[in-house]
């Protein structure tokens, strides 16, 4: 999509050039669908990369490998096993030591490129899709990859995995083995993202969960994967090493070359984000992400910086805001009146808040795809949007059609205007001063919790000065921070009243919406719809964005559905990124080129290398 991004930092990667070179119908249309096996594919039109590609646009070939690099993790650790809703895993595990049959370019909207599988085929209408096994994809113990652990992965993760997995699983009307190295999926429902889902999905081996409860969790099994990288050694809670292994099947892949460089990545835990910086100033570890960017001017001029020991890069990327900020849970009164959702956003002072913890130096997020084409426009919706919206005119939250926007503030600390504006909506909710405490008709005291884990940082410090706001209008509201494994117990549950989030979208958004926001996840454990949304209008845009062949369809739906979600003033947001900050030592380099979508694990650690020159 033609995004104000692109236009205005000039990075033209050559697969956005090569979408809008073939005009929009051109990519969207359903007729181009592949009449036999190919290295690729993509969510429209074709893949950017041909099928003799050397190696992705952002990784260097010539990498050299070796060195051994330390990462932190905030938190702890009580599993090793990431696909399951028990217990809490090293999140990097899911990427290092597994993989799926097709492996994405992170330099195009939406492309996968075949790992464990030679080809993909798909239906006239992807209503279908067959993967073809490459014959030498091994696991990590040596064991060959087999249509049977295949189809075991899907169906256990389908069934007893984490509640992510479900939604996929419900859309398969049948999987089964066509040949000697090729599985076939029909699916139930016209979407034209299931294809690339079906290829996305990782796979395990069967044989490693054998009589044993996959569900269960722990740190008894050590991954068996298909990844570069195995669990050397570990220390519950603490650290854990991964090696890279020297045996690994898929080295000298196009999709592979380049990439997963270093011999050791070693996952170390702290207490807090404050701990682990700590370490990294004094050279515990070997690379740090900074989210604020007060911070990255201001905190970064410690002995190892100015010696040139440490360097800090900056990454630039092409991806909407998302969401980030605190999340109302609506499941639970007051929440779940809009009126006093907006009241919050009202008492919530951004402005003030950015200047005195990030020096006014972040941009605060205006809408979920803001950034894009895909954002929702200022004003009352028009056209397609209007017409999308209509049918559900009585049950949308007020604002969807008219137009809404998120309030200033006056800088100030005391932000007295909008004070007094969230005082008479939460006035109109059935909220009244008594004595100095707001309570309700029923004479309770207007409180609530913002539940944080340990290490929170800069929202915490939103959540802080948030908190002695609310007490100038009678709210007593507190911060709770819990351990890591409480934090995610609770969230699974939806134990919150308010908490913070972080929603990370692409510039092809397709069924992860349903994850973030569809109904079905309301009263679903582990559901990533955490504030509870459960509105058809939701819903529908979402089942449009994923059925239709139609760009303008598309982006009209995508629109429609980022007014909903602002209008139901679900999140306080605070600020977005548009740039990954890394700080790291200066034997670790990583190519010129990077990729459409900036930092994350795709770009650091997976294509950096070590280089003692």
């Amino acid at each position: 999509m033609r995004s104000e991004y692109f236009r205005r930092s000039g990075r033209w990667s050559a697969p956005i050039r090569a979408i809008l070179s073939t005009g929009f119908s051109a990519v969207f249309s359903v007729g181009m669908a592949f009449a036999e096996p190919q290295h690729g594919l993509s969510m429209y039109g074709t893949p950017a990369l041909p099928p003799d590609f050397v190696s992705l646009p952002y990784a260097d070939p010539a990498a050299p490998k070796g060195g051994r690099i330390a990462l932190g993790n905030t938190g702890g650790f009580d599993s090793l096993n990431p696909f399951v809703l028990k217990g809490s895993a090293p999140w990097q595990l899911s990427g290092l030591a597994y993989e799926s049959l097709m492996a994405r370019n992170y330099d195009e909207p939406f492309a996968l490129y075949g790992l464990l599988a030679e080809t993909i085929e798909v239906g006239p209408n992807r209503e279908w899709v067959e993967f073809t096994l490459r014959p030498e994809a091994r696991f990590s113990d040596g064991s060959p990859v087999t249509i049977e652990d295949v189809i075991w992965s899907y169906e256990t993760l389908g069934t007893k995995g984490h509640p992510r997995y479900l939604g996929f699983w419900t859309k398969v009307d049948k999987i089964e083995q066509t040949g000697e190295r090729r599985v076939k999926l029909w699916f139930n429902e016209a979407d034209r993202e299931l294809a690339l889902l079906a290829g996305m999905r990782p796979v395990l081996q069967k044989a490693q969960w054998q009589d044993k409860e996959f569900a269960s969790g722990g740190l008894n099994d050590i991954p068996v994967g298909t990844g570069p990288y195995v669990v050397q050694d570990f220390e519950p809670g603490k650290y854990v090493t991964l090696a890279r292994n020297p045996q690994y099947w898929a080295r000298d892949l196009p999709i592979m070359r380049g990439r997963a460089n270093f011999d050791e990545i070693r996952l170390e835990y702290f207490g807090d984000a404050q701990v682990k910086f700590e370490a990294f100033k004094a050279g515990a570890l070997s690379a740090v992400r900074e989210w604020n960017a007060d911070a990255w001017a201001n905190q970064y001029d410690f002995p190892r910086v100015q010696s040139g020991e440490v360097v800090k890069t900056e990454i630039p990327d092409g991806k909407p805001s998302g969401i980030t900020g605190l999340v109302m849970n609506t499941r639970r009164a007051p929440f779940d009146d809009w009126r006093v959702r907006q009241a919050m956003i009202l008492a919530f002072n951004f402005e003030y808040m950015n200047d005195t913890i990030t020096g006014g130096a972040q941009q605060r997020i205006t809408s979920y795809f803001s950034g894009t084409d895909l954002g929702m426009r200022p004003g009352p919706a028009e056209g397609r949007v209007r017409d999308l919206l209509a049918p559900f005119a009585d049950t949308l939250p007020p604002g969807t059609l008219e137009g809404y926007e998120l309030p200033e503030g006056d800088g100030t600390a005391r932000n007295r205007r909008n004070l007094r504006r969230a005082l008479k909506l939460l006035a109109e909710a059935g909220w009244a001063p008594q004595e100095g405490i707001l309570r309700n008709p029923q004479g309770q005291p207007f409180e609530f919790s913002i539940l944080l884990p340990q290490g929170a940082g800069e929202n915490q410090s939103f959540a802080t000065i948030f908190v002695e706001a609310l007490t100038r209008i009678g709210i007593n509201a507190r911060v709770d921070t819990v351990d890591s494994a409480q934090y995610f117990a609770r969230l699974q549950n939806f134990d919150f009243d308010m908490t913070d989030i972080r929603r990370g979208f692409s510039l092809s958004p397709g069924n992860e919406q349903r994850l973030y926001w569809g109904s079905e996840g309301v009263d679903q454990p582990g559901s990533r719809n955490l504030m509870g949304v459960a509105q058809p209008a939701a819903d529908a845009m979402i089942d449009r964005m994923v059925s239709t062949d139609d760009p303008e369809e598309f982006t009209a739906a995508v629109r429609a559905l980022d007014r909903i979600l602002m209008a139901g003033r679900y999140v306080i947001p605070t600020y977005s990124y548009g740039v990954g900050r890394i700080a790291h030592v200066r034997q670790m380099k990583h190519p010129a080129h990077t990729p459409v979508y900036g930092d994350g694990p795709w770009f650091m650690p997976d294509v950096w290398w070590w280089s003692d020159d």
